[in-house]
């Protein structure tokens, strides 16, 4: 059992939030609609055999679905798709509406228009704290032109302070220790 001292989650989130990453929609057809979620913890594992991995909650309700389906579609997404990152994010809402997908034959989606995209399916899922890590092995894929989308995890902090932690949550700096821990 992994031990760690108790740090604040929404200090954490804002650390981890200096990395900025880019974002993916991992998603395939379920019940003969498309399914699907925004993930940012995206990252190759290996290259032989091929393996990426992403990460999700445990509250998540669209994992829930979408890890029964026999295949996942990973598209990352472009600059020209920040908003889908955003609406794929969103709970409550038809997150396909307005965006052009296309399904394969074994039910990974895959959205026009990514920097690239894989056909995968789940190898192995490992729970870690709050969250899952999901080890997919890559069955196709494939790249286009299209720079990639960039999305900051946290803003830049204005001279200052710090918002974005959270509601309510401010951290100011003192610059004489900015770096310091």
């Amino acid at each position: 059992m992994i031990t760690s001292p108790v740090i604040d989650p929404r200090r954490l989130r804002h650390v981890v939030g200096a990395f900025p990453s880019g974002v993916t929609a991992v998603a395939a057809m379920i019940d003969g609609e498309p399914t699907g979620m925004s993930a940012s913890s995206f990252t190759s594992v290996s290259l032989e055999p091929a393996l990426v991995s992403i990460c999700v909650a445990h509250t998540s309700t669209t994992w829930s679905l979408l890890r029964t389906a026999p295949r996942l579609g990973v598209s990352i997404l472009s600059a020209a798709q920040e908003s889908a990152g955003r609406q794929l994010g969103r709970r409550g809402a038809d997150r396909f509406a307005g965006l052009d997908w296309r399904a394969t034959t074994d039910g990974a989606v895959l959205l026009d228009g990514a920097s690239g995209w894989l056909d995968t399916s789940i190898e192995q899922q490992i729970q870690a704290g709050d969250h899952d890590i999901v080890v997919l092995a890559v069955h196709d894929l494939g790249r286009s032109r299209r720079p990639s989308a960039r999305f900051p995890r946290q803003p830049v902090p204005p001279p200052g302070g710090l918002s974005g932690c959270g509601p309510g949550f401010t951290v100011h700096l003192d610059p004489r220790r900015e770096g310091q821990p």
